[in-house]
């Protein structure tokens, strides 16, 4: 995407677009998965194009892959961004040649192939979520006997 100024959209117009509550979309908001600009006179949430894709991804994730918020969290912080955001052509972006850095970090010194700002993308707003072990082992109980 080019300007972050143009085609912005109102709350209203992107539960449309979305097919989700006003609602819905400031949870995902207060929950650190997108970060609209503010009209400054109106305070009005402003969401460019590239917001509404994250909405979409965010909300396929959580309602049809079933993941939880906590879940996406993570899987934010853990797994590559051309996997969570279905990337088409991920092997064309420094990003995939780079997978032990977060997205955000390759862009800065290297570039990628994504199309927002990396201050907009659900993956950098949960940059300071730390990333801890998803399968750690666990000390085995023994189970009592009937």
């Amino acid at each position: 995407m080019g300007s972050r100024t143009t085609n912005l959209h109102l709350i209203n117009e992107v539960s449309r677009r979305v097919e989700l509550s006003q609602k819905r979309i400031r949870e995902y908001e207060k929950e650190g998965f997108i970060k609209p600009l503010r009209e400054p006179r109106t305070n009005n949430r402003l969401y460019s194009d590239f917001e509404i894709e994250q909405i979409k991804r965010i909300n396929h994730l959580i309602h049809e892959r079933g993941f939880t918020l906590a879940c996406l969290r993570n899987l934010l912080v853990l797994a590559p961004c051309w996997n969570i955001f279905a990337c088409r052509r991920p092997q064309q972006c420094q990003a995939y040649h780079n997978p032990h850095q977060p997205c955000w970090r390759v862009r800065r010194q290297n570039g990628t192939r994504c199309p927002g700002p990396c201050g907009q993308c659900a993956i950098y707003l949960n940059r300071h979520v730390a990333k801890s072990k998803v399968l750690e082992a666990v000390a085995a109980v023994p189970m009592e006997e009937p």
